[in-house]
């Protein structure tokens, strides 16, 4: 699946809940709960990523020419928000992160419900994983 349509099936998935940010925050909380887990060697400071209020940890490895992203948080929102960029990103190859635009998260409103610390951590998260990606696709 490519990452548009990975977005558009998010997209989806959000306007299932129309207006109602208590049901949206339930489902982002929700999707952190099935984020495939960090492996807790990797919960170190190498893996933390700067200008997140909570605590957010990401791994990208780059297997058979795409990256694999494992991630966690200990804010359960947060957690959600790692999710969304996990099911993004992880198994796509890094030129197409690299060039992905994601927009979805302007689409389905999350930036403007987000605190400011929260949403300078979400900007934050996609800023490491598109230079994960830029630092793999020297590598491949």
């Amino acid at each position: 699946m490519s990452i548009a349509e990975i977005e558009q099936e998010i997209i989806e998935e959000f306007e299932l809940f129309a207006d109602d940010w208590e049901l949206k925050y339930e489902h982002l909380i929700e999707l952190g709960k099935s984020l495939p887990l960090i492996n807790p060697m990797y919960k170190t400071e190498e893996y933390i990523i700067k200008g997140c209020q909570s605590k957010v940890w990401l791994r990208s490895e780059l297997i058979n020419d795409s990256i694999v992203y494992t991630g966690d948080s200990d804010a359960i929102i947060t957690k959600g928000m790692v999710a969304l960029l996990v099911r993004v990103f992880s198994n796509q190859k890094p030129e197409d992160i690299l060039n992905a635009n994601v927009s979805f998260i302007d689409t389905i409103g999350l930036k403007e419900h987000l605190s400011p610390t929260r949403a300078n951590g979400l900007i934050s998260m996609i800023k490491q994983m598109k230079l994960d990606a830029l630092a793999l696709s020297q590598k491949s």
